[in-house]
């Protein structure tokens, strides 16, 4: 035994003076920016790891103080909400242009592009939370509700599934209700040309058509250039997604881009146009809003350089 230990320590000595310690030394200096730029997305799944951790820790000390009262989560929700601001204006410099056109009170749908992930959602929450002093109900896709520990977070942020007449019966009873047509084929294969990938979906449209509420586009700028998708095997990925709905393609990023969003012109209620019809004046509100907000292709330098006060922004 003793001599297989002598023999294991003098290899372990034998391999360390062959290395070169240079070489090791420019790999690593090679390969860490390509490290971070994939541990930055799992930094934003700890952030919401540690929101639903704080989410059941509020609940539990709720429940010995005012067991289910009204307003049960507004002390976490804000505390959410701040962190989110707080975060959102360091990192990115974050701003929301146009927040008065999203309405103080009573209903509408709220539609935005969907980026690899959806940061300005969170942004866009949080503002609203802070600023208009209302908890936007938002639909997440079926995927996160099967996420371990994500439960009482997703309750605590008024997450759901969201059938039709479940928006429906959102609205009618005078929230704000944000969604993404695209959703997670959007976030996944979408790309820095901000292609709009809704696969004629028109049930949003269907829910403000029977809430008889106005949809209101937003769009961020340079969300394509904060996280990315690898583009290697997409049409693989793609064919994977289809059948087990997965958000499986790797993304990476955390790029500290400048991120704006821009609340478009309300869409209001029209009694003459069919959900389809609808859906379809909402996508050119938002192709629009795109086309005159994104320089396409998206450029990360670009968008870097943006964060600097000498930079003009392509903006209105």
């Amino acid at each position: 035994m003793r001599e297989l230990l002598y023999e294991y320590l003098v290899w372990i000595q034998d391999t360390i003076a062959t290395l070169d310690l240079d070489l090791i030394k420019w790999l690593i200096w090679l390969f860490t920016p390509i490290v971070v730029m994939f541990l930055l997305p799992v930094v934003i799944v700890i952030f919401l790891y540690s929101h639903a951790l704080f989410c059941h820790i509020y609940k539990s000390r709720r429940r010995l103080v005012d067991a289910y009262s009204r307003g049960f989560w507004t002390g976490a929700q804000i505390s959410i909400s701040t962190f989110w601001e707080a975060q959102s204006s360091i990192w990115h410099g974050y701003e929301i242009i146009g927040l008065d056109k999203i309405p103080s009170e009573g209903p509408a749908v709220l539609i935005y592009y969907h980026g690899a992930l959806p940061i300005d959602c969170y942004y866009i929450i949080a503002k609203i939370c802070l600023y208009k002093r209302r908890m936007t109900r938002c639909i997440g896709d079926r995927f996160l509700f099967n996420v371990p520990g994500f439960k009482t977070l997703l309750e605590c942020v008024c997450v759901s599934p969201g059938s039709v007449a479940e928006c429906v019966k959102v609205l009618k009873a005078g929230h704000l209700l944000i969604l993404s047509p695209g959703g997670v084929r959007e976030a996944q294969f979408s790309d820095e040309y901000y292609e709009i990938l809704w696969n004629n979906r028109c049930g949003f449209a269907k829910c403000a058509v029977e809430a008889q509420v106005p949809i209101i586009p937003l769009f961020t700028q340079n969300i394509r250039e904060s996280f990315r998708t690898l583009s290697i095997g997409r049409s693989y990925l793609m064919k994977l997604y289809e059948k087990t709905r997965l958000p499986l393609a790797p993304i990476y990023g955390g790029f500290p881009v400048k991120l704006r969003t821009f609340v478009g012109d309300p869409i209001p209620y029209d009694p003459n146009l069919t959900p389809q019809q609808l859906a379809k004046k909402a996508e050119e509100a938002l192709r629009e809003m795109i086309a005159t907000h994104q320089k396409i292709p998206g450029n990360v330098f670009r968008a870097l350089t943006e964060r600097l006060s000498f930079h003009k922004a392509k903006t209105e």
